[in-house]
C-alpha cells in the first residue's frame, strides 16, 4: 500500500544546510528525507482514498493563513527515542492546528507519541553522533514564511518526494 506524509518543508538554504549536516552526522536517511516539521507521519494510504484526502487537504489549507515559522537550538527525545531535533520555537501553534485537522479527515492517524513539532537533524545513531548532533546544531537558527503544505509519497527507492503543495490560502490574522 502507498507510504504518504505530510509536512511543511523547510525551505532553501536552510533545508541543504540542515539536510547536509545530517548527512555530516551519519544519518543513512539523510538523504531520501527533506528537512521538514512533520504534520501526518508516514501512514498508509488507499489509491482510492488520495483524491479524497488532497481535497481534505486543500479544504485545510484553504482555512489557514501563511505563517512565520523559527528554527532554532536543539532538543532531543532521548532517552524514548533515539532522535536530535532543531526545535521549532516560533510556529507552533500553527502547525498543531494543521496537524490536528490534517488527522481530521478521510486519511486518519494514531499517533505514537504526543505531537511535537520539529525537524530531525539525527535518528537511530550512536550516542556519539547524537550528542554531536545536539551540540553542532544547537546555535542554528533561521526563519522564514510558511506559505505552503506538502504532501509526500514514500517511493519505492526510499525518497520521500513531493507529490502535491497545498497553498496557505487563509486569513493570516486568524
Amino acid at each position: 500500500m502507498p507510504i504518504h506524509g505530510v509536512a511543511v518543508t523547510v525551505p532553501e538554504p536552510w533545508g541543504a544546510e540542515l539536510q547536509a549536516a545530517r548527512e555530516e552526522f551519519g544519518d543513512p536517511m539523510a538523504g531520501a528525507i527533506p528537512p521538514h516539521v512533520t504534520l501526518l507521519p508516514p501512514t498508509a494510504v488507499e489509491p482510492h482514498e488520495i483524491e479524497a484526502f488532497t481535497e481534505h487537504l486543500r479544504g485545510v489549507c484553504s482555512g489557514v493563513g501563511p505563517f512565520t515559522m523559527v528554527l532554532g537550538g536543539t532538543g532531543t527525545f532521548r532517552p524514548v527515542s533515539p532522535v536530535v531535533f532543531v526545535q521549532v520555537s516560533s510556529g507552533i501553534a500553527a502547525c498543531e492546528l494543521l496537524e490536528s485537522a490534517v488527522r481530521s479527515g478521510p486519511v486518519q492517524r494514531t499517533l505514537d507519541f504526543p505531537y511535537h513539532p520539529h525537524v530531525t537533524v539525527a535518528h537511530h545513531l550512536g550516542d556519539d553522533e547524537l550528542d554531536r548532533a545536539f551540540a553542532d546544531l544547537a546555535q542554528f537558527r533561521c526563519e522564514f514564511t510558511v506559505g505552503s503544505v506538502e504532501l509526500y509519497h514514500h517511493d519505492a527507492d526510499g525518497v520521500w518526494r513531493v507529490v502535491e503543495s497545498f497553498p496557505l490560502t487563509g486569513d493570516a490574522r486568524a
